[in-house]
């Protein structure tokens, strides 16, 4: 079948849109979004085109810019473009690059949709960028929602080419001569979707060459059974959930006997709090030991367990978001940053460089557990290569660190010192040396 034919067909059957639809394409410039930009044309669609400049490549960036627009001219539709200051964004929120200009885009494009009237907005994921998902949200330790795969639709977001593989798609371009830019960051393995898509995925195409095709089966059978796990646990919230304003309470002896408790539990707290699955992990440990008080964080949310309960609220400013890192603790978060530890003999380590987001710290030095919590006031360190104390306030200052930025930045101590100001710089204290016989090593990964 005909590629076109298989893009009408696809539409259709999954009721993406109608001939009637107004759609908003999101057009990069890359061989998918421009042949989804062909196939809509050619399918008698009418649609208008946006396009980000996130600034991020410099004259790239700018190439790409021109192409799309004198394509969409091209085809007589709409052309929309915005040049974002990612890098800005960044460090004034501390996101990373991706979650950056991931919300910043959206954001544009639900504007748009608003002023012109655009009923559905076309996003040009296809059937590889799932199967990367998988594995991506598979390392990142996600429960089966997240190895889903990339949605075919949510809301007024359409995914039209899901159904094609990059291959495919790459071949209707060549064969039919769509223009289309080469994103040379997608060669850089700085990236984890890259890692996967030019490591882990060829690897397993060496063993199985219908991998695609299969992996794509597998997913679509985990989202029909997270579909049917989500229908179940609506029904569970309206037994086990009380709200109160900005309070949410879970009173787990609702729970029936019959559900795996620490299973709904954790449908709950990640599926509308953003939880993670071991944070989720740690909270019902206290449960278990009917301990009262504990608190854990998510990006939002705290949860506090009470008498076998677990009362949910909003972060408040002025909470230190404080949680312990024990010897045997694996990650963390903090910040819109996760957390990584590891202990590591001095012979394993071949840089003491290695950048902002990674401290080595003499683990011999450290009194556990360790505290992980937002800086305060009358906070001080001794900057790594100076002798006299400093204030942390001072230091942020120093740094031109803005009021954003300060309110995520975390600290982490041991007994009463704090031995890294978290992504910035560690405590000459605590840092290795020459006597250094064991290394706690600590990452920060932003998400």
């Amino acid at each position: 079948m005909l590629l076109l034919e298989e893009f009408e067909k696809y539409i259709s059957e999954n009721k993406l849109f109608t001939h009637e639809d107004k759609l908003l394409l999101t057009v990069s410039g890359g061989v998918d979004s421009m042949v989804m930009m062909a196939l809509t044309a050619a399918a008698g669609y009418r649609f208008g085109v946006a396009h980000c400049n996130f600034q991020l490549r410099g004259k790239e960036s700018d190439e790409d810019e021109v192409l799309v627009e004198q394509e969409a001219r091209r085809y007589g539709a709409e052309f929309y473009n915005k040049r974002f200051d990612t890098t800005g964004e960044m460090e004034r929120t501390g996101e990373s690059m991706e979650m950056a200009a991931r919300r910043l885009r959206y954001a544009w494009f639900k504007e748009l949709c608003a002023e012109h009237g655009y009923t559905a907005i076309c996003i040009a994921h296809h059937g590889n960028d799932s199967v990367e998902t998988f594995f991506i949200n598979l390392l990142r330790g996600t429960g089966l929602r997240g190895l889903t795969g990339i949605s075919t639709q949510v809301g007024h977001i359409v995914r039209p080419i899901m159904f094609a593989t990059r291959k495919i798609i790459h071949d209707y371009a060549v064969a039919h001569h769509i223009p289309f830019r080469e994103d040379s960051s997608n060669r850089s393995t700085k990236y984890l979707r890259n890692k996967v898509r030019l490591g882990v995925v060829p690897m397993f195409k060496d063993i199985k060459p219908q991998f695609t095709t299969i992996m794509r089966r597998n997913i679509a059978r985990l989202s029909q059974a997270q579909e049917f796990i989500t229908s179940a646990i609506d029904l569970v919230k309206g037994e086990v959930m009380e709200h109160n304003g900005d309070i949410h309470t879970l009173c787990v002896e609702r729970i029936r006997p019959t559900l795996p408790r620490n299973y709904v539990i954790y449908e709950i707290l990640s599926s509308e709090y953003g939880f993670k699955g071991d944070v989720v992990d740690a909270l019902c440990k206290a449960l278990d030991a009917d301990l009262s008080g504990r608190r854990f964080y998510s990006r939002e949310w705290v949860a506090v367990t009470d008498r076998g309960r677990v009362v949910v609220s909003p972060i408040a400013d002025d909470d230190t978001c404080e949680v312990l890192v024990e010897r045997n603790t694996i990650r963390s978060y903090a910040g819109g940053a996760a957390i990584y530890y590891e202990r590591l003999d001095i012979d394993f380590i071949d840089s003491l460089d290695q950048g902002d987001n990674v401290a080595l710290l003499d683990a011999d030095k450290l009194k556990f557990p360790l505290k992980l919590r937002r800086w305060q006031e009358g906070d001080w360190f001794i900057p790594f290569g100076m002798s006299g104390r400093k204030k942390l306030s001072d230091y942020l200052i120093d740094k031109k660190v803005s009021l954003a930025e300060k309110r995520r930045q975390f600290v982490l101590v041991s007994g009463e010192d704090i031995v890294w100001v978290v992504g910035r710089r560690l405590d000459d204290r605590y840092a290795i040396g020459r006597k250094t016989e064991n290394v706690f090593r600590v990452v920060r990964d932003v998400l």
